[in-house]
């Protein structure tokens, strides 16, 4: 049986996983990078915006840190009440 590391190991030698990754990481920053734009165009905090969104400031610093750090994904409807308290609307489009 072969551990955890052997695994992730194993299947990133894998041709194109280690791009396809990268691809990813990198459309999570180009989201995190419109959503602090947006969220700064329209002069809010993380805490303004919290208030807003009806939930603490911890949990908008917890979104943002997540999209940068690649560890959790929000949600479309996390997304749609962000941007909705930036004054702006969600916009999905396949491409």
């Amino acid at each position: 049986m072969k551990t955890h590391d052997q695994l992730i190991e194993q299947l990133m030698s894998r041709p194109g996983v280690q791009a396809e990754l990268e691809r990813i990481e990198q459309e999570e920053l180009d989201l995190l990078d419109q959503l602090l734009k947006t969220r700064l165009a329209a002069g809010l905090t993380q805490a303004q915006l919290a208030e807003r969104m009806g939930t603490q400031a911890s949990a908008v610093a917890r979104l943002e840190r997540s999209l940068a750090t690649g560890k959790h994904s929000p949600s479309v409807a996390t997304l749609r009440r962000y941007l909705r308290a930036c004054g702006k609307r969600l916009v999905l489009q396949v491409a």
